[in-house]
This record gives C-alpha cells, structure tokens and sequence, in this order.
C-alpha cells in the first residue's frame, strides 16, 4: 500500500517511555517542542500541536484492560484511522508515547512506522520528587492528563471531570518559551480501583489453545510470574506432545499462538514464555 511506504520511508519516529502516572502525558509537549515534533500518539489519539485530528481517547473505555487495547491500536480499524491521518497530514516526525519499550514497540509495529529515531525516559526530564507527586496524585484523586485544550475533547468527555491546565515553560535563557494548554480528567475505570487478572485465567485461555491444538495433547503444569511493577508476566509451561509432529517446531508454533493471543485478549505483556515437553502421546490406531 502507498500508505504504508510513506510511513516507513518518511517519518522519524520518537519514543516518550515511562510508568503509568509518572507525568508523561504533562511533559509530551515540552519533549516535542525540544525536538521540533509537531505530532503525538498518546492513549490513542494522533495529536497535531494542540489539536486531535485522529482517532478516540483511550480514557474513554470502561476498564483498564480496554484502556490497553485501544492504546495499542489493537484493533485494524482503528490503526487504519490513525494512517489515514498520516497519508493526509504528512509529518515528518512523531513522538510516541508508552510505559514500556515493549508497548512502543507493539504501537509502532500496528501502526507501521519505522524504527525509532530516539528514546527518551521519563527520567531524563523529570525528577525522582516529581514522578512520585505524578504517581500519588494518580493514585489518590484518580487524575489524567490528555495533551490537549479542554474544548478539543470535552464533546468526547461528557460527564466526565474535566479541568483546563495551562503551562507556560521555558528550558532556559536561550531556549524558545511554549505554552501548552492540558486537559485534566477523571476516567471511568479510575473510579473502580485496582484490577489484577487471576492467574486461573491465563490457565483457562492456555488449555483452550491447547485443544485447538492438534500437536498438543494437554497441558500439565503451568506458572505465572509477574515481571516489574505491572509491566507484564512470564509464563513456564510443561506439556505433552502428540506422536508424530516435529517437537521444536510444533512447540514454536504454540509458543507464538499463545504469546499472541493472551497480549490480544487481557492486554498484558507476556515478557518470556517457557515451554517443554515432559511426555509423548501415542493415539490408539483406529480400526
């Protein structure tokens, strides 16, 4: 498609990584400005300087793990909406925001656009006092942060808390001043407090693959870790194997079903998956 080579050939790709709630939504501008980029992705919008001329606030969903997904551009249609935008508009250069370098790396793949350019952290521009007073307000008052005036999103947020944040920032004698205008709000799924997804789960969507499977005869023993704080989980898992298909590339295979369809459907980062095999089944010989 013509699209897709534009994407690849023509646009610098920058990345804005830091936790959930530490202010990277408060400080994109300042990033993009320091770096002459014009667009942001954030929570899925496609942001032109301070107006949204693509695709839907994640904030908007009901839960976190949606939230996730439409952060992602999990779904085509709405990663074809945000390329649309970029056959129409043509930037130069974008800056990706994400809690993890997987998550950019998953965003920048569903969306087609090349390798990054840079990284920047959230260390880098912010101090460690600043990123724990982001996280507290996070976490008491259940506040968010959408790069963008409040009259750009407030037909898309109503009934929701909304406030307008001004700010007015300079890097430095010689550095060019900017004001950004932010809008502040208080999401649905804020209000319902923390989720964690049983491990029982992820033991239910396994055996499920697993019948779907006809290399696999069952799963024995399955362990879930979790990996950083929040960032995603590791799976080891012990099965036994039909007779007759080639074990390693039987094995990949389940291992790339599985990674993918669990990211699909719970939103998480699957970090590693371990897979071995601890048997061999023979089918009885039909008559």
């Amino acid at each position: 498609m013509i699209i897709d080579k534009f994407i690849e050939s023509k646009i610098k790709t920058y990345a804005f990584v830091g936790p959930s709630g530490t202010g990277k939504s408060y400080r994109a501008q300042m990033v993009a400005s320091e770096r002459g980029i014009k667009y942001i992705i954030d929570d899925g919008l496609l942001i032109r300087e301070n107006e949204v001329v693509a695709g839907v606030s994640a904030k908007k969903a009901a839960t976190k793990i949606e939230t996730v997904r439409k952060a992602l551009f999990n779904k085509p249609e709405e990663a074809e909406e945000i390329k649309k935008a970029f056959r129409k508009y043509r930037p130069e250069s974008i800056l990706i925001l994400g809690t993890s370098d997987n998550m950019i790396t998953k965003i920048r793949e569903n969306l087609g656009l090349p390798e990054l350019t840079e990284t920047i952290y959230i260390t880098d521009v912010a101090t460690e006092e600043e990123m724990q007073e982001a996280k507290r307000i996070r976490q008491t008052q259940g506040k968010h942060v959408i790069p963008v005036p409040t009259f750009e999103i407030k037909k898309d947020f109503s009934g929701f808390i909304l406030d307008p944040l001004q700010i007015f920032k300079s890097k430095g004698k010689d550095s060019k001043p900017y004001i950004s205008e932010k809008s502040i709000i208080r999401p649905t799924f804020s209000y319902l407090g923390k989720f964690k997804i049983s491990d029982t789960v992820f033991r239910q969507i396994l055996d499920y693959l697993a019948k779907k499977t006809e290399s696999i005869h069952r799963i024995n023993k399955v362990r879930i870790e979790k990996v950083g704080d929040n960032e995603g989980i590791s799976i080891y898992m012990e099965v036994t194997m039909v007779y007759g298909y080639n074990v390693l590339d039987e094995l990949r295979n389940f291992k790339k079903k599985c990674k993918k369809e669990i990211e699909n459907l719970t939103a998480m980062n699957i970090e590693a998956i371990d897979i071995v095999a601890k048997g061999i089944y023979v089918p009885e010989e039909k008559e």
